[in-house]
């Protein structure tokens, strides 16, 4: 017997309901292509995973039963109740909801039904946003307000969805403050590059990132949070909130600190790995400006437009500046609303990337201003993130960074950072890669080489952590080598934003150069352009597809490649090439190459 597409279909919706008991109402209009535009109101606080979700003034009924589920009026009429300009107009009248009990496991797939058909209940009783309304809507974007890191977003209400918890409390609207959430990502590149090997440590995609390893499918991220938010749209009394993020995958590489679990990256250079991301306590003051937050442990370095974990980002891959520079800090600091226009903050830490009781660590302060205007559609951000001495020593990159976010209009925004960085007293990799004996004063080697001995087979430290390459590295170089140097970098990078489809796909346009100068960063020095073109397409707020294109091309000195390699071969084959072979010939030896054009897509599940 033939039975057609839409039959079979239609048979599998009817048995669905019928086992699920649930209200299956042709007159409801629902489809899959109904998807909600999210209100620009909504908020996402910082490096948080939870999926934002537009709300409604909708009158909502709620069930007694926390087992229970309710079904809502379909926010997709609040859709087309959404101006171009992002405002919300009139809701749509609400319709009678019907309780569904059910087990955990049931109710856990109601909640991505609901998302999908754009029938998420929401609260009409939601606290209102302060301050100035956001300036982009999320989705697409990771959240609706520009990126500040070390605090919550001061006034901004949580508007997120909870697909877990919701699953756990039963209840969509009345969820527990202590939340657990999280999301699996698995990504995919295909790459002119083709000498990577995961198992060796040979990450040939490099500088590029996340997908630092050529031609491979990898889970990227499985991260499962457990967080309470302080309530900073009230401004009457203290409030606290925590946050603790596991993180498990191959991007623990990029997230991991020196002296946290360490070892998995800088002893056995593994692929994947578990990196405890940020445990910290926030503890909200409401008469301090307009707002204050301390927060206290570990958490995300403070700058930059970009973040770690991979819904709070636009894209699959990292610009090259995100990837050379501070990730985590441990240490305390203080973010103080002053007014609508002006933020400061202040904290100290042991250092970027590093642990309190490790022998790396400095007391080290950071400050930044934040200046917003245009009723938030604009904003700059300027920090000193690392004040110590500057000196080497485990990712102790003094830097400063200048941010501008700049929101043209409903549908189009653009970011901007750039950052000088330096490291003083840096090793002379010359010294290490020809196999000189350690010498504190005259043949230094850069840190995580095995304890000053030679690791197997002359391999380099899996880390960003480098020496420099303080002159000429050709084996011919007649001068004599340093034992250390000033190793500085500068990189400028640029996002042009631009949403569409009722703001559930963005296009993602980045350009940037950076200029590894000694190449303490990147292993190579010379210049790097990067430019990128990618989309997200979302599937309501649980499901996140980003494709991508990029190009990178490198312009190093002295017949240096960079691509196509691990991280510093280039330097050490030249440095090696006893025979005085033209660099030419020692390059395409190894299979050094100056460009690389890569295809790259990740898959998000948000629960």
């Amino acid at each position: 017997m033939t039975v057609d597409l839409r039959t079979a279909i239609a048979r599998g919706v009817v048995i669905f309901c019928l086992f699920e008991q649930f209200p299956c109402r042709a007159q409801s209009g629902v489809s899959g292509s109904a998807t909600t535009a999210m209100s620009s109101q909504v908020s996402l606080v910082e490096g948080s995973g939870a999926n934002p979700v537009s709300l409604s003034s909708a009158q909502v009924e709620h069930p007694d039963d926390s087992h229970g589920a309710a079904v809502a009026v379909p926010s997709s009429a609040s859709a087309s109740a959404l101006a171009d300009d992002g405002q919300s107009l009139q809701p749509p009248s609400p319709v009678p909801l019907v309780k569904i009990k059910s087990g955990f496991f049931a109710r856990w797939g109601k909640v991505y039904m609901t998302d999908w058909t754009s029938t998420t209940p929401t609260d009409p009783d939601a606290p209102k946003r302060r301050g100035t309304p956001a300036p982009i809507p999320a989705p697409p974007y990771p959240a609706s307000d520009w990126p500040i890191g070390g605090t919550q977003e001061i006034g901004a209400p949580d508007y997120s969805t909870y697909q877990l918890q919701t699953a756990i409390d039963g209840n969509p609207i009345k969820l527990s403050r202590t939340k657990w959430y999280g999301w699996a990502a698995i990504g995919a590149n295909g790459s002119t590059n083709n000498r990577g090997n995961p198992s060796k440590g040979i990450a040939a995609n490099a500088p590029s990132a996340y997908d630092v390893y050529p031609n491979t499918v990898v889970l990227d991220q499985l991260a499962l949070y457990a967080e309470r938010l302080a309530d900073t749209v009230q401004t009457d009394h203290f409030d606290w909130g925590f946050r603790l993020t596991n993180l498990y995958g191959q991007d623990y590489r990029y997230t991991t600190s020196h002296g946290i679990l360490s070892q998995q990256l800088l002893v056995k250079n593994s692929q994947y790995g578990y990196d405890p991301v940020m445990v910290y306590a926030d503890m909200y003051f409401p008469k301090l400006g307009q707002g204050a937050d301390l927060r206290i442990g570990r958490y995300v370095s403070l700058p930059d437009i970009e973040a770690q974990l991979a819904p709070n980002n636009y894209s699959y891959s990292h610009s090259i500046l995100y990837t050379y520079d501070c990730y985590t800090m441990v240490g305390a600091n203080l973010t103080v609303k002053l007014n609508d226009r002006w933020t400061l903050q202040g904290g100290i830490s042991p250092g970027c990337d590093t642990a309190p009781w490790t022998s790396d660590a400095k007391l080290t302060g950071n400050v930044c201003v934040i200046y917003t205007w245009h009723t938030g559609g604009d904003a700059l951000n300027v920090c000193d993130n690392t004040i110590n001495d500057g000196k080497y020593a485990y990712n102790n990159l003094t830097a400063y960074y200048l941010t501008w976010y700049h929101s043209i209009n409903a549908h189009w925004h653009t970011d901007t950072e750039g950052w000088y960085q330096y490291m003083k007293d840096t090793p002379n990799m010359w010294w290490y890669n020809t196999g000189v004996p350690y010498n504190k004063v005259t043949s230094p080697w850069p840190e995580n080489t095995g304890n000053n001995h030679l690791l197997p087979s002359g391999s380099m430290p899996s880390t960003l952590n480098f020496g420099a390459v303080c002159e000429n590295p050709s084996t011919s170089y007649a001068g004599s080598h340093a034992a250390y140097c000033y190793a500085p970098e500068w990189a400028v990078t640029n996002y042009v934003e631009h949403n569409f489809w009722n703001n559930t796909a963005s296009l993602n346009i980045r350009n940037e150069i950076v200029d590894d100068i000694k190449g303490q960063r990147t292993g190579t020095p010379g210049i790097y352009e990067e430019h990128m073109v990618g989309f997200d397409f979302w599937a309501g707020t649980t499901v996140t597809f980003r494709p991508e294109l990029s190009y990178t091309h490198s312009f190093s000195p002295y017949g240096l490649r960079a691509l196509d390699i691990g991280p510093g071969s280039s330097v050490s084959a030249l440095q090696n090439n006893t025979a005085l072979l033209p660099s030419a010939s020692v390059m395409k030896g190894i299979g050094g190459k100056t460009q690389a054009l890569t295809v790259a897509a990740d898959l998000i599940w948000h629960f």
